[in-house]
């Protein structure tokens, strides 16, 4: 088969979405030696394809965003097919919450998440009316549906109906590179970025989501209650249990600015905290497994994931993992994190004080986080995914 792959969220960098596209992709080529793979994605004037991605053959169209979305949709109303926008494809698989109105091409729809049902709020009203409108047509246009969670396929069922048999749950996977990273690396990437030497962790979007403004609260509560004052520390990670009132405690977030993080900025003026939190913006998949390394601790205190890859790539870098007890979480990180109720910011505080006061619980959080990433790869992923696209090969849901 031609099996097309919508690359849209990785060339236009939108993190976890853009991260499954092309780890999966990637995987299917060293994998699959039998089909052919194709690549797509919307408004080629702004993508920044990865070099990695430049050898496959690409179907692309001129279209941004939403109006690529607004010609979907009008399309699966006015039964339109958009076949021929496709050339020579027998399968695509949609990656990005967006399914093409096919007559002739089969599909494979990956669904990460419905956080538009459960947080509306999070979303800005165009994205959350599209999402209500077109996503219960896009699963049951798909020939199969990927759930990425055991959760998500849930909440498929639970809100959609969707047939079971039709959702095959595939988790996603940690490459290779995400593992505890040489002293030599650490350092490169602390002047990189100006990395503290003590630091807490979050890796994403700044976005509602994401519960930042929890973790502002919660790292504000666990400076006050242990009056952690900005002063040096001469000890090092290895020697040192962290919190004493001489380290320099600081909050970095990786990632960008996403939508209606307006909330979040005001709450970090009102709490003073501008000079304790760092933002190094969008950073390199290569150096994120040195900042994961040299972080004293990853915070994940996220509302709700279809995933959450990062909880998976900080415990495969070795860093003790703190992250929410919801929706597809605790599958994930299993019993290698400390989990905690994302809407009690005191709870919070005391997970991320008890992850870095605790040494032996630190070399416990260590030691499974390790083990337990190392279940999930995207070699596993693209084999499984390789199976869903042999059943839609030979049988078509009505």
């Amino acid at each position: 088969m031609r099996i097309c792959l919508d690359l849209s969220p990785a060339v236009h960098q939108h993190a976890g979405l853009g991260r499954y596209a092309q780890e999966l992709l990637l995987a299917l080529a060293v994998t699959d030696g039998q089909n052919e793979y194709v690549v797509f994605y919307n408004n080629p004037a702004t993508a920044r394809v990865d070099p990695t991605l430049e050898r496959f053959p690409k179907i692309t169209t001129p279209l941004s965003y939403k109006p690529w979305r607004l010609s979907a949709m009008l399309a699966h109303f006015a039964r339109i097919p958009q076949d021929p926008l496709f050339p020579g494809v027998d399968l695509f698989h949609a990656t990005d919450h967006l399914l093409p109105c096919f007559w002739r091409i089969k599909s494979v729809f990956t669904l990460h998440d419905l956080i538009f049902l459960f947080h509306p709020e999070t979303h800005k009203p165009l994205n959350r009316w599209f999402l209500t409108l077109m996503m219960p047509r896009f699963l049951r246009a798909a020939d199969a549906v990927i759930a990425v969670s055991e959760c998500t396929k849930r909440d498929a069922i639970r809100f959609y109906g969707i047939p079971e048999e039709k959702i095959t749950v595939i988790y996603e996977g940690v490459n290779p590179r995400f593992r505890p990273a040489s002293p030599e690396a650490i350092a490169a990437v602390r002047a990189r970025y100006n990395l503290p030497e003590h630091f807490i962790l979050y890796v994403g979007t700044i976005e509602p989501r994401k519960n930042l403004t929890a973790l502002l609260e919660a790292f504000h509560h666990l400076l006050a209650t242990r009056s952690l004052r900005p002063a040096p520390c001469d000890l090092r990670p290895a020697t040192c249990s962290l919190l004493p009132a001489t380290c320099d405690l600081r909050l970095v977030i990786v990632g960008k600015k996403g939508w209606l993080y307006e909330g979040f900025f005001r709450r970090l003026r009102e709490l003073g905290l501008e000079d304790r939190v760092i933002f190094t913006g969008y950073v390199p998949d290569e150096d994120l497994p040195a900042i994961y390394s040299a972080a004293d601790l990853f915070v994940f205190p996220s509302l709700y994931e279809g995933f959450g890859l990062p909880v998976l790539e900080a415990m495969a870098c070795g860093t003790p993992v703190v992250c929410s007890n919801t929706s597809s979480l605790p599958e994930v990180a299993g019993d290698a994190a400390l989990l905690v109720d994302p809407a009690d910011v005191r709870a919070l505080a005391g997970a991320m004080e008890r992850a870095l006061r605790d040494e032996a619980f630190r070399v416990t959080l260590r030691a499974r986080g390790i083990e337990r990433a190392q279940r999930f790869t995207w070699a596993r992923a693209a084999q499984e995914t390789m199976q869903v696209y042999e059943n839609v090969a030979t049988f078509r849901h009505a």
